[in-house]
C-alpha cells in the first residue's frame, strides 16, 4: 500500500510504483494518492488531492473527511494485510496512520519523512517510534532521525533522478509556442487552489514592475497538471495582455525562460536543478504564519537555501512579498555576475543532495522489508 495526499507526494509515489514493479512485476499496489499513481499502476482506494491544504487553521476544513478516510484505511489494512505500508510526505495524516499501523503489526516505510528537521526533535522522536523504517532523501534529515533513534537509511534525493537534461532555450520555445526574441519569466505559484489565490495576482505585478527595468518582458505562468486553466484565470486578479499559460509542462516552461519566480515547496528544487535563476516567495493566512513562526526552527523555508544552509536564492515571506520586493530581487538576479553566482551554487546544491539513483534505492528498501513478513509492529488489537 502507498499513501499520498498532495501533488507532489502522487508525483513521487509514481515514479516509486513504476521501479517497484519494474524490480518485482508481480507485486500488487493498492493505495491512496492522484492520478500519477492510477496511471503508474496503483489501484486507487481514495484520491484526497484536491482537498490537500496548508496551514493549520486553513487544514480544518478537510478534517472530517480526512478522518473517515483515516478509518477506512485502516479497516481495508485489516482486510487485505499488506506486507508493507509505504507512507509519502502528507503529515498530518500518515503520522496517524503510522501509528495505526504500529497497532495493527504492519511494517511501513516513511518516505518523504516529516520534517522533523524544522519542526524539532519531538517529532523525529515520535515518527521513529511508529515506523518500520525512514528512506532520507535530505543529508540534514538523516541525522536528525538518527539521534532519535530511527533506522534509517540516506538514499539521495528523486528529484536528481526525474528532472531531465535542460532543452535548449530556443528549442523549448519552439516546442512550447513561446515568442523567442524576448525575455519571459517563469510563473509558478503552486499547485493548491489557496497558493494560486495568494500568489499569483502578486507575481503579475512584480513583472509589470521588472518591465521598467527590462522592457518586453512577459510571464509564462507553468499551470500544474491538476490545475484548470479556468482557475488560473480566475485566481489572477490581473490583466492578460501578453500572459501565456501552460499546463502539466513545468520542466519546458523553465527550460524556456530566462527567470523564474517560485511559491516556496518542491518547485524551487527543480528550478534549481534544472538551473535557472529564482526568487522564492511564500504567502499563507496571518494565523498561520504566526504559529509557524513560533514552531519552525530553520532560519530558510525555500528548499535549496535549506540544503546550501545559506540563502542562495532570494526568498520574500509574508509582508516582505509585496510586487515591489519581487521585482527589485529580480531585476538584481537579471544580471550577469549574479548568473555566474547563482550557478555556481546551484552546482554545489547538486552535490550536496546525491549521485542519482535514489528512486531504486528506495524501492529495493521497500520490497525488502514487504519480503521480510509482518512482525514488527505491536498488534494490540
Amino acid at each position: 500500500m502507498l499513501v499520498a495526499g498532495e501533488a507532489s507526494g502522487d508525483l513521487h509515489g509514481s515514479y516509486l510504483a513504476k521501479e517497484i514493479l519494474r524490480q518485482q512485476p508481480d507485486t500488487r499496489l493498492m493505495g491512496m494518492g492522484g492520478t500519477l499513481m492510477k496511471e503508474a499502476g496503483v489501484r486507487l482506494l481514495f484520491n484526497p488531492t484536491s482537498i490537500s491544504t496548508i496551514g493549520f487553521l486553513e487544514a480544518l476544513r478537510g478534517v472530517q473527511v480526512l478522518r473517515r478516510v483515516l478509518l477506512k484505511l485502516g479497516e481495508i489494512v485489516d482486510r487485505q494485510q499488506p506486507d508493507v505500508v509505504v507512507l509519502i510526505d502528507f503529515p498530518g495524516f500518515n503520522m496517524r496512520f503510522a501509528e495505526i499501523l504500529k497497532r495493527k503489526g504492519i511494517p511501513s516505510v516513511y518516505y518523504f519523512s516529516p520534517s522533523a528537521w524544522a519542526w524539532g526533535r519531538g517529532r523525529a522522536e515520535k515518527v521513529a517510534q511508529t515506523v518500520t523504517k525512514i528512506v532520507s532523501v535530505w543529508p540534514f534529515e538523516y541525522d536528525v532521525y538518527k539521534e532519535a533513534g530511527a533506522d534509517v537509511e540516506f538514499v539521495g534525493h528523486p528529484l536528481l533522478d526525474i528532472v531531465p537534461e535542460r532543452i535548449p532555450r530556443d528549442e523549448a520555445r519552439r516546442m512550447l509556442g513561446l515568442p523567442e526574441d524576448v525575455p519571459l519569466i517563469a510563473l509558478l505559484p503552486g499547485s493548491r487552489s489557496q497558493e494560486i489565490k495568494a500568489h499569483l495576482s502578486i507575481m503579475l505585478k512584480a513583472v509589470k514592475l521588472l518591465g521598467r527595468k527590462v522592457p518586453g518582458v512577459e510571464p509564462v505562468v507553468a499551470a500544474a497538471q491538476s490545475t484548470p486553466v479556468e482557475e488560473i484565470r480566475k485566481l489572477s486578479g490581473g490583466s492578460w495582455d501578453n500572459i501565456h499559460v501552460i499546463q502539466g509542462q513545468t520542466y519546458g516552461v523553465l527550460s524556456a525562460v530566462d527567470l523564474a519566480l517560485v511559491a516556496c515547496g518542491t518547485a524551487t528544487l527543480e528550478t534549481a536543478l534544472l538551473g535557472v535563476p529564482q526568487v522564492a516567495i511564500y504567502r499563507i493566512s496571518p494565523s498561520t504564519y504566526y504559529v509557524a513562526k513560533m514552531l519552525v526552527r530553520i532560519p530558510y523555508i525555500a528548499l535549496p537555501n535549506i540544503v546550501a544552509g545559506r540563502e542562495i536564492i532570494p526568498e520574500l515571506l509574508q509582508n516582505d512579498s509585496t510586487p515591489e520586493n519581487i521585482a527589485v530581487h529580480l531585476e538584481r538576479i537579471w544580471r550577469e555576475d549574479e548568473r555566474r553566482r547563482i550557478e555556481a551554487d546551484y552546482a554545489e546544491l547538486r552535490r550536496k543532495l546525491g549521485e542519482g539513483g535514489a528512486i531504486a534505492k528506495a524501492a529495493r528498501i521497500v520490497l525488502d522489508i514487504a519480503r521480510q513478513g509482518r512482525g514488527t509492529g505491536e498488534n494490540q488489537s
